[in-house]
Formats: C-alpha cells, structure tokens, sequence
C-alpha cells in the first residue's frame, strides 16, 4: 500500500521560499504522477502541480505558475514543491498525491493515494 509522507512546512514570511519534500512507500514511484494540492481554512482544496510519471511533464494552477516548481528524485522516491515569492494567500495546508494511472492531472478524483499533509504559513 502506498504511503506518501510530507516535510519542510512551517512559518516563511512573504516574499520567501520554501520547499517541500514527499517521499512515497509500498510502490513503484517511478510509474506515479504526482501532485501537490492544498487547502486553505474553509476552502476547498485545490490543486497546486502535477509532474507525470511518463514524460516528466509538468502542470501548474495559475495562481502559482512562474513562483512554484514541482520536481521529482526516483532514486528517492521523492517529489518536491519549491515555493518562491510566497504570499499570504498561499498559506495552506499542503498534501502531496500519488496517481497510479498515470494521467498526471489536476482533478482530485484521479489521486488514489494522499499523505497528511503539511502546514505553510506566509506572513505579511
């Protein structure tokens, strides 16, 4: 069964960086896409990036597009999400996703598989 764990979350003031680590068990990473989604209070939650497990192709929401770069280590099992010039309204709980389908999109139905998630928080 696969279990994806994240890290790196935590307090960052605007303007900063940070990254996050997920590293995935049980499975095959290398036949994932991946994803990060997140979910601010009261809101739903949505998704961030994707990378695919095929091609490598990457996806982005708009609101992050240019800021964030999701990147993969096979080697690691691990996927990463760099957050730059973060913002408060970036301020989230983060959850990384696993697809074993492959497709690599951005609709929550796709993911089978969630870690916990981990806490970001943007000061102004």
């Amino acid at each position: 069964q696969v279990q994806l764990v994240e890290s790196g979350g935590g307090l960052v003031q605007a303007g900063g960086s940070r990254r996050l680590s997920c590293f995935m068990s049980g499975g095959t990473f290398s036949r994932y896409s991946m994803a990060w989604f997140r979910q601010a209070p009261e809101k739903e939650r949505e998704f961030v990036a994707a990378v695919k497990w095929s091609s490598g192709v990457t996806m982005y929401a708009d609101s992050v597009k240019g800021r964030f770069i999701i990147s993969r280590d096979s080697a690691k099992s691990t996927v990463y999400l760099q957050m730059n010039s973060l913002k408060p309204e970036d301020t989230a709980v983060y959850y990384c996703a696993a697809d074993s389908w492959g497709t690599g999109s951005s609709r929550r139905v796709d993911y089978g598989s969630w870690g916990q998630g981990t806490q970001v928080t943007v000061s102004s």
